[in-house]
């Protein structure tokens, strides 16, 4: 294999030597198989074709300085998992089986897992789909389980730096009580439009209001959103927002850090009062806010002054970062350490 240029990694699809499937028939789940094939064999009327039965997870591994490999919150990816099976009425792993299947394929592709220091890391994509053939709108008989993997470099070319977004009103990524806290392929789907014209516009990414009043912030694109002021952590409850992992995690090290938390609706006015604000995920873990337009209000929401990330999110940024490579002690036992 040619050498990979760790350090210039982007955050796409890199071909690794194996994944790993477990097939659900006959109402039970099967072995554990592991495959080199990228490709699936689907039959064309597969319930993921037609109705959108399908689900997906992202989590990461990380090389520590000591050269344990560690993967931070696996069981709450599962659980995450369950949930969304249970939403659009899929077959569900259980956390064991989940566990099984990630440590097995990380370990496969042991040699692709970047090193220390490199700032890259290895992404872990499960994905759940229906496969049995049917016309009828009802669920699946048999579905199929994929774990594959992909180094992978930071989310946004900067790396932890500011990015500005734009509140985009004509376009909903979710209903309330639809499926925006169930983490399937048709919410991303949904986002495309709204994500282009941000780009197009040349904003980072584009944020969305709740879509029933269009009064409150509801998330951006692929991430959460979360504002810092009176030391306070402030991150938007709402029926439609996908309970993101990395932002429990803040919540979490606020609380810590000695701040306050409050989950609750964000009036976008309020952004005004922000000082310092971010959108966190999985891959980009904090996404710093430099300001966040309303074009149609012919308003800016300027965030960060001097166009800096700010000191909380930065020491919310390490923090996480240091327990995710092991350089900093595991108190809430988030971390897995592959053997």
């Amino acid at each position: 294999m040619k050498e990979i240029d760790w350090a210039n990694l982007s955050f796409g699809y890199m071909k690794t030597d194996y994944n790993v499937r477990i097939n659900f028939r006959n109402g039970k789940w099967g072995e554990l198989e592991v495959s080199s094939e990228e490709h699936l064999t689907l039959h064309m009327a597969a319930t993921c074709l037609h109705y959108g039965q399908e689900a997906f997870e992202g989590l990461k591994a990380f090389r520590g300085k000591d050269g344990k490999v560690r993967i931070f919150r696996l069981e709450e990816n599962a659980a995450r998992l369950q949930s969304t099976c249970q939403g659009i009425l899929m077959a569900e792993l259980s956390t064991d089986r989940f566990k099984e299947a990630i440590l097995k394929v990380v370990k496969l592709n042991e040699r692709f897992i970047p090193p220390y220091e490199s700032g890259a890391s290895l992404y872990i994509r499960p994905l759940l789909i229906g496969t049995s053939a049917q016309v009828g709108v009802h669920p699946a008989t048999e579905y199929m389980f994929v774990v594959f993997v992909s180094p992978v470099g930071p989310y946004f070319k900067g790396g932890f730096s500011t990015n500005p977004y734009v509140i985009i009103r004509e376009f909903d990524r979710a209903a309330p009580h639809g499926t925006g806290t169930y983490k399937i392929g048709g919410n991303y789907a949904a986002s495309l439009r709204a994500n282009k014209k941000a780009h197009d516009l040349g904003y980072s990414c584009e944020f969305y209001l709740d879509a029933k009043e269009k009064k409150y912030i509801d998330e951006c694109g692929a991430a959460n959103f979360f504002g810092i002021k009176d030391n306070t952590y402030i991150t938007p409850l709402s029926s439609s927002i996908l309970p993101s992992i990395t932002n429990k995690s803040l919540m979490q090290l606020a609380e810590d850090m000695g701040m306050k938390v409050e989950r609750r609706p964000v009036p976008e006015e309020e952004l005004a009062t922000f000082e310092e604000a971010g959108a966190c995920g999985t891959a980009a873990v904090i996404s710093p806010i430099q300001r966040i337009d309303d074009l149609e209000k012919d308003k800016s929401y300027v965030i960060s002054k001097d166009g800096k990330p700010g000191p909380i999110c930065t020491k919310l940024y390490n923090k996480l970062r240091d327990i995710q490579y092991g350089d900093a002690p595991d108190t809430h036992g988030w971390v897995t350490i592959v053997e």
